[in-house]
Formats: C-alpha cells, structure tokens, sequence
C-alpha cells in the first residue's frame, strides 16, 4: 500500500489570529508534543456574537492570545469537540472571564476509564469530570448572530467527539477525527475502531469542501483524505490479521512486525491502535482473545 502523503507544513505564528474562512480565524496554542503536532488550534467564528471552537489546553497566555482576537466582541459560546485536556481544559477559565456557556456532546460513565499507563501519551489526557453547561447532541444546531454550527457526533478517537459543520460554507471542524498532519490515535477503552470507521463513513456522505482540524493545517481535499484513511485503517486490518495468522499472539509481538520503522516515543500508541484492531477484529470473531480487552491479552485467529 501507498503511504499516506500527509501535511506536515504549517504556517503560523503562536498567539497571532489566521484567517482560514470568511468569518473564521485560528489561534494556534503552544502545546506542541508528539500527539498535538504544533500545538492545539482554536478558532473563533464569527464577526458580531462569537464562538470560540476548542479552547485548549489551561495557559494564561493562549486566553489571553483568544481574547485578544475577539478585539472586544462578546464571546457567546465555547464549544468543545472532545473532553480531550489539550482541547477542553482552557474553557472553565476563558468561559469565567466572558461569561459564555460550555457546550459539548459531554461524558458517559461507560468506555472511558483506563489506567494512565495505558494512555498514549503516558499520562492522564481525559478530562473524566468534564461537564458541559449544556449538551448537544448529533443534528442539533449551535446558532450564533451570524453564524450556525451543525453537531456531528463523530465517536472513534473519544466516546464524546463531535465535528462541527459551518452552515453555508461546506465548512467543517474536524477536531481530531480527520487531521491533515496524521491519523487519528484510537485508544481503547476510549477509543473504538468500529465507531471510528462509522464516524469516517458519516462524513462521506456529506460534501464538505474544507475541514479545519484540532491539530495541523487545513484541509482542502476532505472527502479524498477521509476515503484514504478507511483504505489506511483497512490495510492496517490486514496487517494486523495476517501478523495473527502468522504467529504473533500479543500485541508487543504485533506491533514488533507492523509498526517496524516506528519513533520510540510512538510505540505505546501504536500498541493501543493495534488493540483498537484486535477488539474490531474480536468483535467480529475473526480473532479470540484470552480474557478481556487489555494490552497484556493474548490472541489468536479463528
């Protein structure tokens, strides 16, 4: 298979406001890491009332980088794609300093507690107390004075993930479904790869011209990249399959085969993807599995 040819430039000034559509300008926060790429974008739409898209992580200086982009404008909503720390954390301050509810899709109590030794990022990035202000479900509208977001609930990488569609401008908040920098990390027990490929397949079937994701640049071919990443993630299947069918049997042993060339610091993400994989692969009893879903379980094929 073809490797994906991700988008791995990007330019941007940390605290400064990009346009990226009418309406619409990007504040990029400086918390750049392995798993945020530069950094957590937030963005502001809006020309009157505003809403502020993915607050990010808790820095006095991006809040006030955020507040200064209003330019005195009133902040009327703060919207959350997923109670991520890097995207939710900076909304209890930013929403005490303009008054604006906190909207979100908001937690369950099911799927979505772990160890933090089994987070990718080696430490606790869930914010499992998060709670909106008011919830929002798939199909309802945000609306602003000159603005409406469509809610896309859109679970896979988090349980409570949702994309955003600008209405009126085939326009679309990917948070970090779709992201042009790289694929999405999908980490069990918070992370599902069968809702992941549902949540792919959604967006398929609109006709967005632009996604404008939670980390990384803008994307202006959408449909071709989310078509690339279901071919991505099937190659990845089989990979992953024919690994078991050959004789690895834990998922150490699997990533040591598919994930060969991977960065060190990668390879505790690429584990979960994978058990992301086995669980999708369990699931429809191609695999067996000795016990209940973990990254010390055993398996083979069927």
């Amino acid at each position: 298979m073809t490797e994906i040819a991700f988008k791995t430039s990007m330019s941007f000034r940390y605290g400064h406001p990009e346009p990226m559509a009418p309406g619409v300008v990007r504040v990029v926060a400086p918390n750049p890491s392995p798993f945020t790429f530069r950094g957590t974008n937030t963005y502001i739409v809006g020309t009157t009332g505003l809403a502020v898209i993915d607050p990010g992580p808790q820095d006095e200086t991006h809040r006030a980088a955020i507040l200064a982009a209003a330019a005195g404008r009133p902040i009327t909503h703060i919207v959350i794609t997923h109670a991520h720390r890097d995207h939710s954390d900076g909304a209890p301050a930013l929403a005490a300093a303009t008054g604006a509810p906190i909207l979100a899709f908001g937690r369950g109590e099911e799927r979505t507690r772990t160890e933090a030794a089994h987070m990718p990022s080696g430490k606790e990035f869930v914010d499992h107390s998060f709670t909106p202000d008011l919830r929002v479900a798939h199909g309802d509208e945000i609306k602003g004075a000159d603005w409406a977001l469509e809610v896309l609930h859109s679970p896979g990488h988090a349980p409570d993930h949702l994309c955003l569609g600008l209405k009126g401008q085939r326009l679309v908040f990917s948070g970090d479904h779709v992201m042009a920098w790289n694929t999405t990390v999908i980490a069990p027990p918070e992370g599902r790869m069968s809702d992941y490929i549902g949540s792919l397949e959604l967006l398929l079937k609109r006709r967005d011209r632009l996604y404008l994701p939670g980390h990384g640049g803008r994307l202006e071919k959408p449909l071709r990249t989310v078509k690339a990443y279901l071919v991505h993630r099937q190659w990845r299947e089989q990979a992953i399959l024919a690994a078991i069918r050959d004789g690895a049997a834990s998922i150490p042993e699997v990533v040591a085969i598919v994930y060969s060339t991977i960065d060190k610091r990668l390879v505790k993400a690429a584990a979960l993807s994978v058990l992301a994989h086995v669980e999708y692969l369990a699931d429809r009893r191609l695999v067996t599995c000795d016990g209940p879903l973990s990254l010390d379980q055993r398996f083979a094929p069927v």
